[in-house]
């Protein structure tokens, strides 16, 4: 979405906003999902991850309330389940109190009271064109806008990285999914044009330029349509592995551990499951790495194949891929993509893959072409462009 797309969003929520809640938006947000182009499951063990910001946003129309109200209204839950307008009392917001997608707003209005901000009600109109369950971080760009246009209305005066914490906060102890901090930094910091180098110890940040067509390249995200629910144990129980492999190495996070002592660490391991956690964790950090030196040496081809290592990771060591995911690596792979991995949390959700720009739509069909041999929906697909974090767009 350009710019002038965005602005055109923007006024028809504000339309909406209208239509729903009888008065003007004070201000209308946007905040974008984001996809991971390495460096997976090592947000949470203070280690680096690579994200992008897409086009996709999720925009808000919102307006202060003073009676201790919150009023939330989705334009898509609305078209799917008629629900209407959810009436929630900010004094009464409990975690796990609600587990609709009224739960990412609500959390970040708990998450800004608990933190001692006065934050006493709002109208909010919601309107999202992240796709859902597809591991682009939908969740956060409704944590981050609603976070963003709060922080303004009220005069909070938070940076942006304080404000992708606290909605991180409000995902972790409200809506009770235990993620790292890289989608909502992503969402709030990332910058049109770049890719963000995130270290999530000391939230330290760098702006990577990633300009494709420059070298005559794309990358392409790959919905497969499988749908992924974080909040259903798998997520954790990979958490808890990473966690008690820390515990046995005596070290307080993966992090720690450098590359070149991995395998002494792993001989020191008992459990498979754990010592797999680590091997991931380590080296996916590592891949990180030597990502962002390729693409400060210009030599952007060669990330191919470095995506390609990480998803055989993601694959056989933390064993969160799924058939569609290592369908879209194989094929696009063997079509002459230069490389490829599933990205985000995984069980299902999106792949990425690296190509000639001369050479995507060919790519593209060979996907196509296998999920249809294989008998699955069609994957939805379309270039990751770098974009825009969060900001005030009317």
């Amino acid at each position: 979405m350009n710019g002038t797309e965005t602005v055109s969003a923007a006024e028809k929520v504000a339309a909406q906003f209208r239509e729903l809640y009888g008065t003007a938006p004070e201000g209308v947000w946007a905040a974008p999902g984001r996809v991971n182009l390495i460096g997976e499951y090592t947000d949470f063990n203070d280690g680096f991850v690579m994200p992008l910001a897409l086009p996709h946003t999720a925009v808000a129309a919102v307006a202060r309330r003073t009676d201790g109200l919150l009023r939330v209204h989705s334009a898509e839950a609305d078209t799917a389940s008629g629900q209407g307008i959810v009436q929630l009392d900010t004094a009464g917001l409990r975690p796990g109190s609600d587990t609709g997608w009224a739960a990412y707003p609500a959390g970040v209005v708990w998450a800004l009271r608990e933190a001692g901000h006065p934050v006493t009600g709002a109208d909010v109109h919601l309107s999202s064109t992240v796709p859902t369950g597809a591991g682009l971080s939908s969740s956060a760009a409704l944590e981050v806008v609603t976070a963003l246009a709060l922080d303004e209305l009220y005069g909070l005066g938070l940076p942006a990285p304080e404000l992708a914490l606290l909605a991180q906060r409000a995902e972790n102890a409200f809506v009770g999914v235990p993620c790292g901090v890289m989608d909502q930094m992503a969402s709030a910091c990332c910058t049109d044009g770049h890719v963000l180098h995130l270290d999530t110890r000391d939230l330290t940040r760098r702006q990577v330029p990633f300009d494709l067509p420059a070298h005559g390249l794309r990358l392409l995200v790959v919905d497969t349509r499988v749908k992924h629910a974080l909040g259903d144990g798998a997520y954790a129980e990979r958490r808890a592995g990473c966690e008690a492999g820390a515990r046995e190495l005596g070290v307080r996070t993966l992090r720690e551990i450098p590359y070149e002592l991995l395998p002494e660490a792993l001989g020191r391991l008992g459990d498979p499951t754990v010592r797999a956690c680590v091997r991931h964790v380590v080296s996916d950090n590592h891949r990180v790495e030597r990502t962002m030196e390729l693409l400060d040496a210009g030599d952007v081809r060669a990330v191919g194949p470095v995506l390609t290592e990480g998803h055989a990771s993601l694959r056989d060591d933390l064993r969160v891929s799924c058939p569609e995911l290592d369908l879209v690596v194989s094929a696009a792979v063997a079509a002459g993509a230069l490389g490829a991995r599933m990205t985000g949390g995984g069980f299902g959700g999106s792949a990425v893959v690296l190509t000639e720009a001369d050479a995507a739509d060919t790519v593209a069909a060979a996907v196509e072409e296998a999920f249809a041999a294989q008998g699955h929906p069609a994957p939805r697909i379309f270039p990751a462009v770098p974009s825009a974090g969060a900001r005030r767009v009317l």
